[in-house]
Order: C-alpha cells, then sequence, then structure tokens
C-alpha cells in the first residue's frame, strides 16, 4: 500500500488536477488521455481509502484531504527531481539535461549567453528552454518540471514565501513609463501622475498589480484599456497613440520601438532571481547553470 501510495505517475496527476482544475484541462497538461487521467485518480483514491475529490458543476476539485496529498505531492515530486539530479552528478556533468524556465524579457536578453557559456562547458549536457511568468515557473519548479526558474519581484527581493525554493537574486532593473514620443505632454513625465487621465496598457497579473498599486500610491486609479504579456506590443500600442505603459529594464534591452519614449522613474525598481528547489547547495547541474548565468551576464547599460 506504501509503495502504491507513493506512485509517481499518480501523484503528479494529482498535482495536475489540482493545478488545472478540471480532469480534461490536466490531460491535456500532461499529453495524456482522458480516461488515463480518471483511471490514475481513481487508483489513487483507493490506494489511500479516502475521497480526493468532488464533483463541482461541470468540473471537479479537491476534497479537504485531496488538497493536503495535492501540496504533499508537489514536495515528492520535486526532491525526485533533485535526487535525479544529484545522481547525474557522478558522471561529471558529462550528461544529463538542465531544464529551465524564464520570463519573457530574461529569455530574451539573460538566457542565451548563459546557454551558450554552460554548452560550451558542458557540451554534453542539454538544457531545456520555457518560456514562463514567475507564477507558472515557481509552480514547475515544486512540480520536478524544471530544476531552475528565472522570477522577478517588484521592489526589493524577498526570501520568498516557500521554505522549499532558494532565491538567489541575479540583477536589478530600473522600470520606465513609455509614452509616445511624438506627443507633447505638460508635467513631469517622470511621474506617474503625469499620465492619470490617459489609457493605460497592463502586462501580466503580477505587473497589473503593481502598476495600479503604483499609480495609487500617485493619487489615482489608472484606465486600463489593454492588457498583453508581450513586452513588444506593449510598445507598438504605446507609439500607436493608444495609451502608456510601464515596462522593465531588460524589455527595453531586449526590443525598443523607435517611436516612443521612456522615463526612468525613481525610486521603482524589480529584483531578477534565480529559483532553485531544495536548500543550498543545490545539486551540480544547477550549481553550474548558475554560474554560467553569472559569468556570462553583467549589468546592462539600461537605457
Amino acid at each position: 500500500m506504501i509503495a502504491s501510495m507513493l506512485d509517481l505517475v499518480r501523484l503528479r496527476v494529482l498535482v495536475a488536477v489540482a493545478r488545472e482544475r478540471s480532469v480534461t484541462a490536466a490531460a491535456e497538461a500532461l499529453h495524456y488521455s482522458q480516461p488515463s487521467v480518471s483511471h490514475h485518480l481513481a487508483r489513487l483514491e483507493a490506494d489511500v481509502g479516502v475521497p480526493l475529490t468532488q464533483r463541482a458543476g461541470r468540473g471537479i476539485r479537491l476534497t479537504e484531504a485531496g488538497r493536503m496529498l495535492a501540496a504533499r505531492a508537489e514536495e515528492i515530486l520535486g526532491r525526485v527531481e533533485s535526487a535525479q539530479s544529484e545522481v547525474a552528478e557522478h558522471a561529471g556533468l558529462r550528461t544529463g539535461r538542465v531544464r529551465v524556465a524564464a520570463f519573457p524579457s530574461a529569455l530574451s536578453t539573460l538566457v542565451p549567453p548563459a546557454v551558450a557559456r554552460f554548452g560550451a562547458a558542458h557540451p554534453g549536457v542539454d538544457v531545456a528552454l520555457t518560456e514562463a511568468e514567475p507564477p507558472a515557473a515557481l509552480a514547475a519548479l515544486r512540480n520536478g518540471d524544471v530544476d531552475v526558474a528565472l522570477v522577478f519581484e517588484h521592489g526589493e527581493p524577498s526570501a520568498g514565501d516557500d521554505r522549499n525554493v532558494t532565491l538567489t537574486a541575479v540583477l536589478t532593473e530600473p522600470m520606465y513609463i513609455v509614452s509616445p514620443s511624438r506627443r507633447e505632454w505638460t508635467g513631469d513625465r517622470a511621474k506617474l501622475n503625469t499620465y492619470a487621465d490617459d489609457r493605460w496598457i497592463a502586462g501580466c497579473e503580477r505587473c497589473r498589480t503593481h502598476l495600479v498599486g503604483a499609480c495609487e500610491r500617485a493619487g489615482f486609479a489608472p484606465d486600463i484599456a489593454f492588457e498583453t504579456d508581450d513586452y513588444v506590443a506593449v510598445q507598438a500600442l504605446v507609439a500607436a497613440g493608444l495609451g502608456v505603459s510601464t515596462l522593465p529594464g531588460l524589455a527595453l534591452v531586449a526590443s525598443r520601438h523607435p517611436d516612443v519614449r521612456i522615463d526612468r522613474l525613481p525610486d521603482d525598481q524589480r529584483s531578477v532571481l534565480i529559483a532553485t528547489y531544495g536548500r543550498s547547495p543545490a545539486p551540480l547541474p544547477v550549481q553550474a547553470f548558475g554560474a554560467a548565468l553569472d559569468a556570462a551576464n553583467t549589468v546592462p547599460t539600461w537605457p
């Protein structure tokens, strides 16, 4: 019974159902058939002897026991992946794989030189790259789907709220207000309240939350007309006169539209961090990738 309870496939299915909140979506995420997901759930419920799911409209939701087991399953899967990486240390980094998740502007700037340097030093180790915003990247890290996650936090870097995830600061990037270059303005263009009457373009959920909070501290609620995670699209919308926005330094290093003006916002910044699962030291392949990231990148010359 104990061996069955710790069946990794069934635990991975439970974690996917908890994350996706439906059997269909979990099956798509895992690339399984829907009957296969249902079968694994039923077997897991038989193993533990208590219901793990219950109907909720057209979908399902986890019972209290299901939520508890799903949380533990995330830890178990992460530890298994860490153990597999540690075993790879004995191969002397001659073979293996490092899976990296990063948000778009980091994937466009910080990651490519790091991967190139890592590949030159360890040609037998593959690097798999996934684009993901911080919440999804951290979830993938906890689930054992990636080994390294590049994430960001607005303001000063924190220690994080998950004792199983280790966060290490990479750099701090400034924030900018992005406005149409041809438009005439009155007021200080480096202050948010100058744009209180304008429409705004917001980014990812975490970026939108930061933008709304910053505008509220400046004395107004932003009129958000468009939302997109694509920093190239943000600048195109601004250049077309459809609104204003804020962007971090790495996004502007990666791509700069010729018809926008940027003004650095004082006292506003974003911290870029590398996240690994488990306490330091990380498995050797993960350490090696972190070292390559440090060695390959210097702090950019901010626009």
